[in-house]
């Protein structure tokens, strides 16, 4: 399919295929004591199924209510859905849906993973989720994740805040073309976007962020750089992991900046 062609080289299936098997195999018994849970699937425009799960909007109490919103989780490159869908159980309990998907190729999901195709499948569920009539449409985007997401930005509907977590600024110093540079298709007007980077990050390095995050923050972006943080799901200390996230909850859903 035209979709999943490569666009960056002959080494992308391979750089993928490294990828999705660091990411791991499927294990359902790491959604246990989730409740609210459910186990979802879309299917692309090529007809490829996506999996993943669905944090369904609960009150403080824990009782099923009616979501205020949705965020999507779009995650690294070497992560599935079910290993970090319960962390962001604090926004399912805030009140809104959470979903997280298993990238093209990964996971449960089919199909062969190549960066158009990935960028494609989230404009799509971008999309169908626009069409089911949120009032909030929140992403939060780390690594691999924020490059899907800012290649595909011009594509999507309306986006209330997004946050995008230690992302690098250019693929075009990889291989591929600088269509694909995520720098290059930051929105006019960043103003309801953080941009996150740790001082501790050795997987995308201050270097790799500089220009996107410098060039978000004369757009209007909030820009939080951590002395403590490293990558995202890698930090090293578990009370910097959670204060990361609760950074990012503050933004999404308190409207207080970082």
């Amino acid at each position: 399919m035209k979709l999943e062609q490569s666009v960056c080289g002959l080494k992308e299936p391979l750089v993928f295929w490294l990828w999705s098997n660091m990411a791991g195999s499927p294990n359902a018994n790491r959604l246990a004591g989730l409740h609210n849970i459910e186990d979802i699937d879309f299917e692309t425009k090529d007809s490829r199924i996506l999996r993943g799960y669905k944090l369904k909007a609960t009150d403080r109490n824990g009782q099923l209510s009616a979501p205020g919103g949705y965020l999507l989780v779009m995650q690294g490159n070497a992560i599935l859905a079910d290993q970090i869908i319960g962390e962001f159980a604090s926004f399912a309990s805030s009140g809104l849906d959470v979903y997280v998907y298993d990238y093209r190729g990964y996971g449960r999901s089919g199909g062969r993973s190549r960066l158009k195709a990935i960028i494609s499948d989230y404009v799509e569920l971008l999309a169908a989720l626009d069409d089911r009539d949120y009032a909030g449409h929140y992403v939060y985007a780390m690594s691999f994740g924020g490059i899907v997401l800012l290649d595909g930005i011009d594509r999507y509907g309306r986006l209330d805040r997004l946050i995008v977590d230690s992302s690098p600024g250019r693929l075009s110093d990889y291989g591929c073309p600088p269509e694909y540079d995520p720098v290059n298709h930051l929105p006019a007007d960043c103003s309801q976007c953080l941009f996150i980077t740790g001082a501790k990050d050795r997987v995308v390095t201050g270097s790799m962020s500089r220009e996107l995050v410098d060039t978000a923050r004369q757009r209007g972006a909030a820009v939080l750089h951590d002395a403590q943080f490293a990558h995202p799901f890698m930090d090293h200390d578990l009370s910097v992991h959670r204060r990361r996230l609760q950074v990012i909850e503050n933004y999404l859903l308190h409207d207080r900046k970082p």
